[in-house]
């Protein structure tokens, strides 16, 4: 069966409609949309999108996939409208049409038509894994298996725009200082090769010797506008050569683990994994999921293969009677605080609570470093340039000015 997107006009109003419904072919199409009242003017199969005869080829795809926040926004009207009372199929029927992303709008027509066909919510989005992820269909699951699929939505769009608020702080802090790095290594570059090599020409017919720092940028110059080939070559070869060890697991663990213990960033990359970590499991266990398994689920949201291993002992300790905290702290990676107030959690039974207390207190902490880190990055980087460019400066107008004491 595929997916069809596909123009036509109500018969009974004469008003052109337009969305995407599966069918085996085109004429199967026609026949069901002429039940809803559809005549069937063009239809399109999604495979053949961009061929001969097809659809245009969309070279802008990638900014049609739909964002975390795009399905935590869908996710919270189908919680709307499900606590509402209206069947989940009409729900679902009812956000295709509003959703404005192209991809996830196929993807709802795909899980309307699964749904038509008796197949369980859950069952109808593994299909889908680029748009639903594991642990939203294993939330999905326990909200259909207990009755509570609507406070299971809720949970699950709060989740996801929280993750989606975190990331996107913590981007935008980032991307200010990162493109002032990205402008001063262009700048510098043009400078090495277009501008100092014509203008220390000059100081090759003078009679003394050359201060050491106008030496060294002459030097400097003369191997990066003589050998830049080299160096771009040397560049991606090491960058290439660097991706392929971090893609074996040896690789991938070590670099984790030292990415954990960078000063300043690495403490920041285990506060954000740690509370996604937190959230992640406690949305999970508050859903009805058992908890070895929401600990595998939240064990891949991790992000890092050195945490993601000692999640991995954790649970083989809890399949032998331990307890959560205890192989947490033994590993010594997790915070004291965060292996404290599980031990309590569990205690008290009040381990979700624990969690999301957990959680909460981490991504604030995480929204403080990120605005005090970028506070200092953004003049240590104005600094940093400065410096270099006025190195570049003094290198080239302090044998002029000797230049000039001479000749007077």
């Amino acid at each position: 069966m595929a997916v069809f997107e596909y123009r036509g006009i109500q018969i009974t109003s004469g008003k052109p409609v337009k969305g995407y419904r599966d069918a085996d072919n085109a004429k199967s199409l026609r026949a069901v949309l002429r039940k809803d009242g559809v005549l069937l003017t063009e239809a399109n199969e999604e495979a053949e999108r961009g061929s001969k005869g097809g659809r245009k080829l969309n070279l802008f795809a990638f900014m049609q996939r739909p964002s975390t926040a795009d399905v935590a926004v869908m996710t919270r009207q189908l919680a709307t409208l499900v606590r509402a009372g209206v069947p989940l199929v009409e729900s679902v029927a009812a956000l295709t049409e509003q959703v404005e992303k192209e991809e996830l709008k196929r993807t709802l027509t795909s899980v309307r038509e699964t749904l038509n066909e008796g197949t369980a919510f859950a069952k109808s989005l593994e299909a889908h894994p680029r748009i639903f992820p594991t642990l939203y269909i294993n939330m999905v699951a326990a909200g259909e298996a207990s009755g509570t699929l609507e406070a299971v939505l809720e949970r699950l769009a709060d989740f996801m725009e929280g993750q989606a608020r975190l990331k996107g702080k913590v981007t935008a802090a980032l991307a200010y200082p990162v493109l002032m790095m990205f402008i001063g290594f262009i700048m510098v570059g043009v400078l090495m090769v277009a501008v100092v090599p014509k203008v220390t020409s000059i100081f090759d017919n003078l009679g003394h010797a050359l201060p050491w720092y106008t030496r060294l940028l002459i030097t400097v110059s003369n191997v990066v506008s003589g050998y830049w080939w080299l160096i771009i070559g040397v560049t991606v070869a090491s960058i290439t050569l660097f991706r392929r060890w971090r893609a074996t697991p040896e690789g991938k663990l070590k670099w984790d683990a030292f990415r954990l213990v960078v000063p300043i960033f690495g403490r920041l990359q285990l506060l954000v994994s740690v509370a996604r970590f937190a959230r992640t499991l406690s949305t999970l266990l508050s859903s009805g999921v058992q908890l070895l398994q929401a600990m595998e689920i939240g064990r891949h949201v991790l992000e890092n293969a050195r945490l993601e291993s000692v999640i991995s002992e954790a649970i083989g300790s809890i399949r032998g009677g331990e307890s959560i905290a205890e192989p947490l702290k033994r590993a010594r990676v997790f915070p004291p605080m965060v292996t404290h107030m599980i031990a309590v959690g569990e205690k008290t039974g009040q381990l979700e609570a624990m969690l999301e207390n957990v959680s909460r207190a981490y991504e604030a902490d995480v929204e403080t470093r990120v605005v005090a880190l970028t506070s200092l990055l953004e003049p240590l980087m104005i600094v940093l340039l400065g410096g270099v460019v006025g190195f570049i400066a003094m290198a080239i107008l302090m044998p002029l000015i000797q230049m000039n004491e001479l000749v007077q």
